[in-house]
C-alpha cells in the first residue's frame, strides 16, 4: 500500500499551476520597467574602447580590449597602449581604460 496516492487529475493540475507561476516571472536581466535604451554618441576617437579584462601572469601583462588581447607597446584604434595596471590600461592619447566598477571591487573594501 502507498502513503500517497495522487490522482492524475490532480497531478495535471499542479503541473499546470507550477507552469503558469513559471511564466509569470520576471527575467532578472532585463532592465528595470521604465528604462530607456540610450544610444551612446561616438567620440572623436572613433568607437568607444571597453576594457574587458586584464590578465596578468608574472612579468606579462595582457589586456582584453573590445574582446581582442594587446600587451604594452601594441596599438588599438590608432593608439599606443603605455601600461597594463590590475584593472585600467593607459593610452598615449592620456586616456585611462578602467574596467567596470563592480567586478574590480572586492566585499569589505
Amino acid at each position: 500500500m502507498s502513503l500517497l496516492k495522487v490522482s492524475p487529475l490532480i497531478a495535471l493540475l499542479m503541473l499546470f499551476m507550477t507552469s503558469a507561476q513559471a511564466e509569470t516571472l520576471r527575467d532578472p536581466t532585463r532592465p528595470g520597467y521604465g528604462s530607456q535604451i540610450v544610444r551612446s554618441s561616438v567620440s572623436s576617437h572613433g568607437s568607444d574602447l571597453v576594457l574587458n579584462s586584464v590578465i596578468k601572469a608574472g612579468s606579462a601583462s595582457h589586456a582584453v580590449i573590445n574582446n581582442k588581447i594587446y600587451q604594452v607597446g601594441d596599438r588599438v584604434q590608432g593608439v599606443r597602449i603605455t601600461a597594463i595596471e590590475n584593472n585600467s590600461v593607459s593610452l598615449s592619447d592620456e586616456r585611462k581604460l578602467t574596467m567596470y566598477q563592480v567586478i574590480t571591487e572586492s566585499k569589505g573594501n
